[in-house]
């Protein structure tokens, strides 16, 4: 789940720490690479020899795993270094040598969650179809994690199972023809619309709890409708009615999308 924008060169940022004060972001490079590279002979000569003791009962995989956790349950907000500190058992300080910062802990969540986003079935050879099939994934994934699509609201960089997926979605799209660029877009423009639905699916299923509200603004629609003044209105309201279950509106509003797409 990436954005153009996302691909842009970049070293560091403006985040925000849990104190308020804005910090520089960490490199991509140091966050997803150098991470993952051991020490070469040289460079651990070069380090001090750490204090003997028991190691840490955490890990990197751990504070992630946690925050995901917390996040799933109770939204973003509940995502602290502190809370995190406390489900992991560890020290709070102890936790910024693996995430400097939310927004740090926020990339690797997202990546984290990405790794959920694993292909069923091999590509067909139908761009669309194979479009559709990945639209449901990152539809399926961001219901699982209902704070996603806001996560993704601002630029991220992209971590190794981001990559996979992306990778993944621009073999979907060598059929078209188009550029790298314009595939891009286009994996950028399918991530928006999906965020941007599952978005207004969550909030309609919450006001669903208010059956009062839901009859009342039918009554409204109604009315207007009847007055005259809006004919269009009334003969969009006069239609037969259409599944309405949020699988059945997803695939119609996925299908307009991706089957207006062009290839030019």
């Amino acid at each position: 789940m990436a954005t153009t924008a996302a691909l842009s060169d970049r070293s560091t940022k403006t985040v925000t720490r849990e104190d308020g004060s804005g910090t520089p972001g960490r490199d991509p490079q140091q966050l997803w690479l150098n991470h993952q590279q051991p020490q070469s002979q040289a460079q651990s000569q070069a380090q001090p020899r750490a204090r003997r003791g028991r190691k840490p009962a955490f890990s990197r995989e751990a504070i992630t795993t946690a925050a995901v956790a917390l996040a799933d349950a109770e939204g973003l907000e509940a995502v602290t270094m502190r809370r995190v500190a406390a489900q992991v058992g560890a020290g709070v300080m102890s936790l910024y040598s693996y995430a400097p910062d939310k927004d740090t802990l926020l990339e690797l969540m997202v990546d984290h969650v990405s790794g959920e986003l694993t292909p069923s079935a091999a590509l067909t050879g139908d761009w669309r179809t194979d479009l559709k099939t990945i639209a449901h994934l990152q539809r399926a994934n961001m219901l699982r994690h209902p704070w996603l699509p806001t996560a993704l609201s601002t630029r991220r960089s992209l971590g190794p199972n981001t990559l996979a997926f992306l990778e993944h979605a621009l073999t979907a799209l060598r059929p078209t023809g188009l550029d790298g660029a314009a595939k891009l877009e286009v994996f950028a423009q399918l991530t928006a619309f999906v965020a941007g639905h599952v978005t207004h699916e969550l909030t309609q299923a919450a006001a669903a709890g208010s059956p009062d509200r839901a009859a009342a603004e039918a009554r409204y629609l109604a009315t207007v409708a009847a007055d005259g003044h809006h004919p269009e209105l009334a003969e969009a309201l006069s239609a037969p009615a259409r599944p309405l279950t949020p699988e059945a509106t997803f695939t119609r509003f996925l299908n307009r999308l991706i089957d207006g797409l062009g290839t030019d």
